[in-house]
């Protein structure tokens, strides 16, 4: 066989090689191009009522969805409470207080021995944040946080970063609520157990105080809370499946402090 030929053979041959690597990486692009990624699914497992499986939307709000999978994952929810439930309203907890008044900190969330407590920006409209569509329908999960428009209508946006841990579910549509707090996922199973934990006795409704009327006390003279199932439901546990998905840290931020707050504004400790 001549020397040109089998030249010009082993360039086909390397030009065959070349096309068909081209091709295969541009198949393998093609399929990360095209796969459909899963959404997270979140599995509650309550003592005594059963599970609610909830389906979570990074799209809409990623970096609560990826707060609320780093923090379920690592165990904090395990143990805490339902602490409070609003027939027709929402039902909420994830609070390690187990009374409205629990912060996480970033040890909770990294386990990192940092006990300095952190917030996440809120991922809604009112805060300048549009990709988040998600309605406060019967079913939605949605980050709670503080509001200190009673203290100064200039706070807003101290309110609106203010989540940490608490979460609720919506126990039924509640327009009003649009936009003003961070939807990130829905019941997909278990929505009768909603039902049960919402229709819960409770200490007293606030609904039910007159204005002005003081809160009903406790066997040792302290406020009672308002809302607060008398037997709090137990979350055994909480778990993400991330269907292999990595979805890393949250970014968080320093949380606002109420006390340092009033220093100021009072011209106190200055």
């Amino acid at each position: 066989m001549k020397k040109g030929l089998i030249i010009k053979i082993i360039m086909i041959i390397a030009i065959l090689l070349i096309i068909a690597g081209i091709g295969y990486v541009a198949y393998g692009v093609f399929q990360k191009v095209t796969r459909k990624v899963e959404n997270p699914i979140a599995t509650i497992e309550i003592q005594d009522y059963g599970t609610i499986k909830m389906e979570l939307y990074p799209d809409q709000a990623p970096n609560t969805v990826t707060n609320f999978i780093a923090l379920a994952n690592r165990g904090f929810y395990n143990g805490l409470t339902f602490h409070r439930t609003i027939p027709g309203f929402m039902i909420q907890g994830g609070d390690k207080n187990g009374n409205g008044t629990g912060t996480p900190t970033l040890d909770d969330l990294k386990g990192n021995g940092d006990t300095n407590p952190y917030a996440i920006k809120g991922e809604m409209l009112a805060n300048n944040f549009t990709k988040n569509k998600i309605k406060m329908e019967k079913g939605v999960i949605a980050m709670a946080r503080s509001d200190y428009s009673s203290i100064s209508s200039t706070l807003t946006e101290e309110s609106y970063n203010s989540a940490g841990s608490q979460f609720f579910i919506m126990h039924a549509d509640t327009t009003y609520l649009n936009g003003l707090y961070t939807g990130f996922g829905k019941v997909i199973e278990g929505m009768e157990v909603v039902d049960k934990i919402a229709n819960l006795e409770v200490t007293y409704r606030s609904s039910e105080l007159a204005e002005g009327q003081e809160a009903p006390k406790d066997e040792n003279g302290g406020d009672l809370t308002a809302d607060m199932p008398l037997n709090r439901p137990v979350i055994t546990s909480i778990h993400v499946e991330t269907h292999g998905v990595d979805y890393g840290e949250p970014e968080t931020m320093e949380p606002f402090n109420y006390y340092n707050y009033l220093m100021k504004y009072y011209n106190l400790g200055q």
